[in-house]
Order: C-alpha cells, then structure tokens, then sequence
C-alpha cells in the first residue's frame, strides 16, 4: 500500500466527521414536532395547573397568592384522604386480581390445550374496545334493583334480590365493570410475551419430567416477568385514575357513592361545581405524586427480586 493511500484512509474518519453536525441537526428537525406537542398539551397545562395551585379565589371573586397553603390543605383534608385510602384499596383488589387472572388465561391459551383458543382470545380482548362510559351504563342496568335481569331472576326464584347498588356492594360492584373491561387487555399482554419465549426451552424441560404445571411454573413466568411488571404497573396507574365508574353510577347509587369517593372525582366536583380551580389543581398534583412513589414502590421490589 502507498503511503498517499495510507493519507486517504487517515483523512477519511474526518470527512465522515464533517457530516455529523449536519446528521444531528436533521434528527433534531425530526423530533421536533413531538417535542412541541409535547411542551404544548402537557408541560404548558402543568405548569398553569401548578401556577394556579398557589392562588386561591376569594369571595369577592379577587385571586389571591396563598403559596403552599393548598398543598397543605390537601395533606389535611379527610374527604381527600378517605378517597386516597378507598383507592389504595381498590389498587390492592383490581390489581392482583385482574394480573392474576389475565397470566392463568394467558398461560391456558399457550398451552395449546384450549379448544377454540383464537375465538376465545378474541372474546375475552373484544370488552376493552367498549367504551368505559358504555361499560358503565350497561353494568348498571344490570345492577338495577328494581329493572336489573339480575334482580329479576332472584324475584323469579322467590330469593331475595342482591342489592348490588347499596353502600355495602357498590364497591365490589364496580370492581367487577373495571375487572371485565381490562382484563382481555392484560392477557393479550401475557400472551404475546409468552409467544416468545423459545420452544426449546419447553421440550428440554418436558425431557426431563416437568410437567405443564412445573413449565408455568418455573420457566414460562420467569421468562415474562417483564411483561407482569409491565401489567403491575398500568393497573396500578390506572386503579389511581379511576373516575368515570363511580362518576356514572352515582346516579343510579347517590346514597352509595358520595362527591368525593375517589380523588378523582373530588378533584372534578371542587373544581367544576366547588369553583376553587387552585385546590383541584393541588390535590392533582399530590394524587401524581402518590402515583409516583407507588409505581417507584413496585419497580424497587422487583428489582430487588429479579437480584436474588
């Protein structure tokens, strides 16, 4: 090789060099436009949102800087806090029960065993393109004591009907709508995970013995505890974001479910029917915050797990 060919060659790297500046200004054009819509539909309305967190509105109608007082008033108030706890609760029920439920019907569909799988599959995914709201109305005819099918056949059969609306059911009642609209979603979820996970790790383990139950066990969940972490955590948000259940039943239930049976719902009714926008906008922001830690919460043990 000549040495005006070793010059090339060693000129080459800054030739290419000389195009990166022009490489990342091009992907820079590229992301802008989400970065825009970005800034635009959720960094500007969270910073008005907290901005309005620390004003309060008189009588008189004058706004008035208050600071953190929301904030503090939020950490204080029973009615938020009450709410908070009924969530927290309902996280502890709909999560691993609707988790649960999705990875044994998830591990049903992949064993092959399943006759019809791919009609059940789609049956099961076919409730989460309903719309919550039509969801909700649906479920509460059903849930009607005195027009609800379920009341009726009771009646019919001489029983006495099952208030499903009453103060002591409404909960239960609305963690069956929730149950039967996410759930397909999940397994969906699962099942896809488990599509990937190697054939081969499935026959070695049947060489040696292990039977269907022993190859859920020890090699099909491990292999997707990913996918279940995933799960874990979009039902945990969504169990904080409940809103649109209790808020449409509170019509057919008023005496079952109060203004502020969830966070949500209590940051709704004080900011559209209480008219004090800056404390709607602090207990947002505290509801986010719980979000945060929990979701934290749970990717650190799992993390812990996955170490052992």
């Amino acid at each position: 090789m000549t040495a005006p060919t070793l010059r090339g060659l060693a000129a080459a790297p800054l030739r290419l060099g000389a195009h990166r500046p022009r490489h990342r200004v091009f992907a820079y054009l590229m992301v802008a436009p989400f970065f825009l819509v970005f800034a635009l539909m959720v960094l500007a309305p969270l910073g008005y949102a907290f901005v309005s967190s620390l004003f309060r509105e008189t009588i008189l109608g004058e706004t008035r800087f208050i600071g953190l007082d929301n904030f503090t008033k939020a950490f204080t108030d029973p009615e938020f806090l009450e709410g908070i706890g009924r969530v927290g609760l309902f996280m502890l029920v709909k999560v691993p029960l609707t988790v649960g439920l999705a990875l044994v019907f998830a591990l049903a569909f992949d064993s092959g065993r399943v006759r019809g799988a791919k009609a059940a599959r789609m049956l099961m995914f076919v409730p989460n393109a309903v719309p919550a709201v039509v969801a909700t109305l649906m479920w509460g005819y059903l849930y009607g004591d005195d027009f609800g099918p379920f009341a009726q056949a009771f009646r019919s059969l001489d029983l006495p009907a099952p208030h499903l609306l009453s103060p002591d059911h409404i909960f239960g009642s609305i963690v069956n709508v929730v149950l039967w609209s996410v759930l397909g979603y999940y397994m969906i979820i699962l099942y896809t995970a488990l599509r990937s996970v190697p054939e081969e790790l499935y026959e070695a383990a049947a060489l040696d013995g292990a039977g269907q139950v022993r190859i859920a066990w020890s090699i099909k969940i491990p292999a997707i505890m990913p996918s279940v972490l995933l799960c874990v955590l979009l039902a945990l948000i969504t169990a904080f974001q409940l809103f649109n259940e209790p808020q449409l039943l509170a019509a057919l239930a008023p005496g079952a479910i109060s203004s502020s049976y969830t966070p949500n719902l209590y940051v709704y009714n004080t900011a559209f029917a209480g008219q004090d926008l800056g404390y709607a906008a602090a207990m947002s922001f505290v509801l986010g915050f719980v979000i945060v830690v929990a979701s934290y919460v749970v990717q650190m043990v799992a993390s812990r797990k996955e170490r052992r």
